[in-house]
């Protein structure tokens, strides 16, 4: 979704613009801007995965503050992963001064004070997390923000953030798209954990949150033939044998986890009324079942019924 465009925007009212659109999509803070009238550039976008919230922007230089002062307005208690895309971020919390890179991430709790700002032409990439959706305590994450680089999960979590933002419109839009919200956030809940030097948890953690990041793989490319495991395990840098031994600490056969879903897709399609003017093969291939007579006897085993006499009920099966 567009929050702002400011070459939409009379350059008289682009600063202001630009401090709404900043504050709807945040916490109440102090807004300032390096330029003024025509110099101010800004566009911000946001996209939803379930409770979670990406927030992509590229503007002039600002800055922004949140004082104790403005932590006594209300503002949703969450902490924000950025990955600096453009120009050099500089960042200051709990006694830290940092400067972002680009390509490098930053973990903001937005509960606490913070500044932070970028001089000329900037770019951001944020997730906002709710705290009671990280389910991490405040002193964990305060840890794990100064150590981020530490953490064996930060270039995994980085290159996420990359490949969620390059095809937001289209995930966003997907019916996987809180599924992926949920495997991200576990994925930073990981990455804050293993930073933090919380040995007991950190491995357990990185487990957890690989797990359904893989799944929301899976289910995104589920109506790809060419979906295997060896394709599932390189999109997540790791083996084919590490995959298996992942799912099975799960008790997850991950196969017959594959065509469990793509069965329920065919059967939703078979029953949609697009799906009725479509042939039984058509949408077997549409969700990644290549030989007809294999989904068949899939999809009788699985319902009792077979695709055909599924579709010719009138109401669909009863139970």
């Amino acid at each position: 979704m567009l929050l702002l465009d400011t070459e939409e925007v009379p350059a008289d009212e682009r600063v202001e613009a630009f401090r709404a659109a900043l504050l709807s999509a945040s916490v109440p803070s102090l807004v300032g801007m390096e330029e003024d009238g025509e110099r101010v550039f800004a566009r911000m976008e946001c996209w939803r995965f379930g409770d979670l919230v990406l927030f992509a922007s590229r503007s002039s230089g600002w800055s922004v503050s949140r004082s104790p002062r403005f932590l006594r307005l209300e503002g949703p208690p969450m902490v924000s992963l950025s990955l600096q895309a453009h120009g050099t971020g500089r960042f200051g919390q709990s006694g830290r001064r940092d400067l972002v890179a680009p390509g490098e991430l930053m973990l903001n709790d937005l509960t606490i004070p913070y500044d932070f700002a970028w001089s000329g032409s900037g770019a951001a990439r944020s997730l906002q997390v709710p705290y009671d959706l990280l389910a991490v305590p405040p002193g964990i994450v305060r840890r794990g923000a100064g150590r981020l680089r530490a953490s064996p999960l930060y270039d995994l979590v980085r290159d996420h953030l990359a490949r969620v933002h390059a095809d937001a419109d289209a995930l966003a839009g997907d019916p996987g798209a809180a599924a992926l919200g949920t495997a991200t956030v576990e994925l930073v809940r990981a990455l804050i954990t293993s930073a933090s030097g919380v040995d007991a948890h950190a491995r357990p953690a990185a487990a957890e949150a690989l797990l359904p990041l893989v799944l929301a793989y899976a289910r995104a490319h589920l109506t790809e033939p060419d979906l295997t495991p060896a394709r599932i395990a390189h999109a997540h840098n790791i083996s084919v044998r590490a995959l298996y031994r992942l799912c099975a600490r799960a008790g997850l056969s991950l196969e017959q986890w594959i065509i469990e879903q793509r069965l329920e897709g065919a059967r939703s399609t078979l029953l949609s009324p697009a799906g009725r003017t479509r042939t039984v093969a058509s949408v077997a291939r549409a969700w990644g079942f290549t030989d007809p007579s294999h989904f068949t006897r899939r999809f009788r085993a699985a319902y009792g019924v077979t695709p055909r006499r599924l579709r010719a009920a009138p109401s669909g099966p009863a139970g």
